[in-house]
């Protein structure tokens, strides 16, 4: 067994039950969560995988390096009770963009390029609208982790700012200098994907962009500003002034077996029952409330087909899940 499932194994908590756990794929599972009459609403978004593959979904080491800390001014800031940044900057349209990792624990490198590039097309008042290579921070940062089997957040940005990303878009999408070249995977419902497999070894790193694509690799690079890759205190007033004024973060948090089942078009997630499963990456856009409930708003990358269409909404204010405890961000270079 890989080392970084054996991690996942070792930090997972449990759950008192007075029961044998229903498995984690289970209308009964499905019916638990809904029973208990929460925030959300539990449905089906996984078929015929096994929890392997799943656990292998969540590739984020929770509490690695930190990044030095950036503590924003609050006094006087006027934030409203709702933020949604695909309003707020139509003109970037990789916010509203959903990614799909494959068979393969690379959320934290999703979670970073997606963020970093709204960042890009946010900071240049909409003039830059290009997709940040996936690919290229998955296959190329050696001090984010181990590819495939799991990396940092933190180090992620670390790569950004110091070395630079090229270019590149979604699976066989041509988008580009380094478009992502593992498949995205049915593991939601039967249709033209083909089936999700065990875990995929990480590409190789390969400095060349695809043929016919210019400019060359090293012209095609964006980078974060130097020294300005940092993290945002664990507090919600905190996250919300980085989102206002400088667009979406990457954040790391526990999945636990009921996250799989959401499904709502509305409904906020809070954990409700099941055992943990690994440390998970994605974006964070906005925030807002529903019913009372205030939450994050979300980009997961696991396709378009799971939760609502690829977003959820997560309880925000007490770190659920720690969801406000690894926050990262930068700053393009200009």
């Amino acid at each position: 067994m890989h080392p970084f499932f054996l991690l996942c194994v070792a930090v997972a908590g449990s759950v008192a039950w007075a029961r044998p756990n229903p498995s984690p794929f289970s209308s009964e599972l499905i019916h638990l969560i809904n029973k208990a009459n929460t925030t959300w609403t539990a449905g089906q978004n996984f078929h015929n995988v096994d929890i392997s593959y799943v656990r292998g979904l969540c590739g984020t080491i929770l509490k690695g390096p930190r990044l030095p800390e950036v503590v924003h001014n609050i006094e006087g800031i006027n934030l409203p009770d709702s933020f949604d940044p695909r309003q707020q900057w139509p003109n970037c349209p990789t916010l509203n963009q959903i990614r799909d990792q494959g068979s393969c624990g690379s959320c934290w490198a999703f979670g970073a390029v997606e963020a970093i590039s709204d960042r890009l097309c946010i900071q240049s008042g909409g003039k830059v609208t290009l997709e940040i290579s996936a690919e290229d921070l998955l296959t190329c940062c050696d001090d984010c982790g181990m590819g495939c089997f799991g990396g940092y957040s933190s180090a992620a940005w670390e790569f950004w700012t110091k070395t630079g990303l090229v270019t590149g878009g979604l699976y066989d999408s041509k988008v580009g200098c380094r478009p992502y070249t593992i498949a995205a995977c049915e593991h939601h419902v039967n249709g033209t994907r083909p089936p999700c497999q065990g875990e995929t070894e990480t590409p190789k790193c390969v400095q060349q962009c695809r043929d016919g694509y210019t400019p060359s690799y090293p012209k095609d690079k964006h980078f974060g500003r130097g020294q300005r890759s940092y993290s945002i205190p664990s507090e919600q007033q905190q996250i919300m002034t980085e989102l206002y004024k400088n667009g979406p973060v990457e954040a790391a948090f526990s999945v636990y077996e009921d996250f799989l089942q959401y499904k709502s078009v509305t409904g906020v997630y809070q954990h409700v029952t099941g055992e943990m499963l690994g440390g998970h990456a994605i974006k964070i856009l906005g925030w807002g409330e529903e019913n009372g409930t205030p939450y994050w708003l979300a980009a997961n990358s696991w396709n378009n087909d799971w939760g609502d269409k690829g977003f959820f909404k997560i309880r925000r204010g007490n770190d659920e899940c720690g969801i406000e405890s690894e926050v990262v961000a930068g700053m393009p270079l200009n």
